[in-house]
């Protein structure tokens, strides 16, 4: 499949940024955080070293760089604020990105009335990507105290009448795994089967339920314990299938969030962009590097994004050749998509990045014994593809462009590939 060996570098040269450098980066950086630059809550030795290399004698960035997490219980500011610590450099809010971040595109749900899932300031984090009318599931709980049945303590110890004193719930929102399962699966199933208004009985026979928003797919992630743990994509396959279950019908989302769709991967290069303009640099970003542990997320996500960039250059090349055949008289017919792009696109301007190239860390997830299926027919979604159902798997988009030991090797490398920096 790909040889973990002969891609391991164990040595690399050492880079220090020389003061007297004039040269622009012509490239950005994406960092995955659990298993990259943490675990848990314990720092990996090779993060402070890596970030040493990308800071200059003031603690300015040489390049820029965003954090790009699957995470998405807390508040930019405090995850910001975290790796501040942990990497003894500083970081800014608009370096990091949460699973949820790309939330503040979706405006014609900012102003619905939204029900949201998840644990830690979820009513916050809403109200911060732009949702101004928000409910959380315990509110729903507390307004129809006969709906959370599975905890027997948790029951009414009295008849009880529904506090009906919320407005229809028009939308869903999955901002992270929540803490009571038991209890966001119900009331989640309750609102998408009474079409969001819980004083009635379910109605299995709607031909389509409200619109779900879900942030972040990871079915496992890597803390200090010594195998990966469940992550909300564990929490999204039980709600898929308990929908499935009843209904008889697939769960459909009008969104998916967070490593790897594109989506997430197009708004971390806007905040690239952003970046490199604030700093002054004027060398167009056209290369992207997104350094992680597991290849299900993080290298699957940046090599679907690289294809998406290729794809974009072709049609572009397609649209030129159209454009100089129509300029010489001849009428041309150009495929309409070449002319169409994607919704979330037009909201950030067209990207400037050519290419997203993967780097595998082993400090994480990722494990270089594990096998993967060479044929994609296989039965792998309850094996081996820890995938999201709605992402089909593909061998060639599980492939690290290069393999690091851990973050520090993999930014050396980076700098070697782009010949930035000088060699000491």
């Amino acid at each position: 499949f790909f040889n973990t060996d002969s891609m391991l570098k164990a040595h690399f040269s050492s880079y220090s940024w020389s003061q007297n450098s004039t040269s622009e980066p012509s490239f950005g950086l994406l960092f995955d955080i659990d298993g990259v630059l943490v675990r848990g809550k314990t720092p990996i030795p090779a993060a402070k070293r890596a970030f040493q290399k990308l800071v200059d004698a003031k603690g300015q960035f040489v390049v820029p760089v965003v954090f790009v997490t699957n995470a998405g219980n807390c508040l930019r500011q405090k995850k910001a604020d975290q790796l501040s610590h942990i990497l003894g450099v500083p970081i800014s809010q608009d370096q990091v990105m949460m699973s949820h971040s790309p939330l503040r595109m979706f405006k014609k749900y900012h102003d619905k009335h939204v029900l949201v899932s998840g644990q830690g300031p979820v009513l916050d984090i809403a109200k911060n990507v732009g949702f101004t009318n928000v409910v959380s599931i315990d509110m729903l709980r507390e307004s129809f105290p006969l709906l959370d049945m599975v905890d027997h303590n948790r029951r009414p110890k009295l008849p009880s009448s529904p506090v009906v004193n919320l407005p229809r719930v028009e939308a869903v929102v999955l901002f992270g795994e929540p803490i009571r399962w038991e209890t966001n699966l119900q009331l989640i199933i309750d609102v998408l089967l009474t079409n969001g208004n819980l004083s009635n009985a379910y109605e299995t026979t709607l031909s389509a339920h409200l619109p779900l928003l879900a942030c972040n797919m990871d079915l496992m992630w890597m803390a200090e314990a010594h195998s990966a743990r469940f992550g909300h994509g564990t929490f999204m396959v039980c709600l898929e299938n308990i929908y499935k279950k009843i209904t008889g019908k697939d769960l459909k989302y009008e969104a998916l969030m967070g490593k790897p769709s594109e989506l997430t991967y197009h708004f971390a290069e806007f905040l690239i962009r952003e970046q490199a303009t604030e700093r002054g640099w004027r060398a167009p970003i056209r290369s992207l590097y997104a350094i992680g542990d597991n290849l299900m997320t993080d290298i699957y996500g940046a090599n679907l994004y690289n294809r998406y960039l290729d794809e974009r250059m072709a049609r572009k090349s397609t649209k030129a050749v159209a454009n100089m055949v129509t300029g010489a008289g001849t009428p041309a017919s150009v495929p309409q998509e070449v002319d169409m792009d994607n919704g979330w696109e037009s909201e950030l301007a067209s990207p400037s990045a050519t290419s997203c190239k993967s780097i595998l860390v082993c400090t994480g997830v990722y494990n270089p014994h594990m096998e993967l299926p060479k044929d994609a027919s296989q039965c792998i979604k309850e094996t081996v593809f820890h995938g999201h159902r709605d992402f089909r798997f593909d061998p060639a988009l599980v492939e690290p462009e290069k393999i690091a030991e851990d973050v520090d090797a993999a930014v050396e490398l980076i700098f070697e590939m782009e010949k930035f920096g000088t060699a000491v």
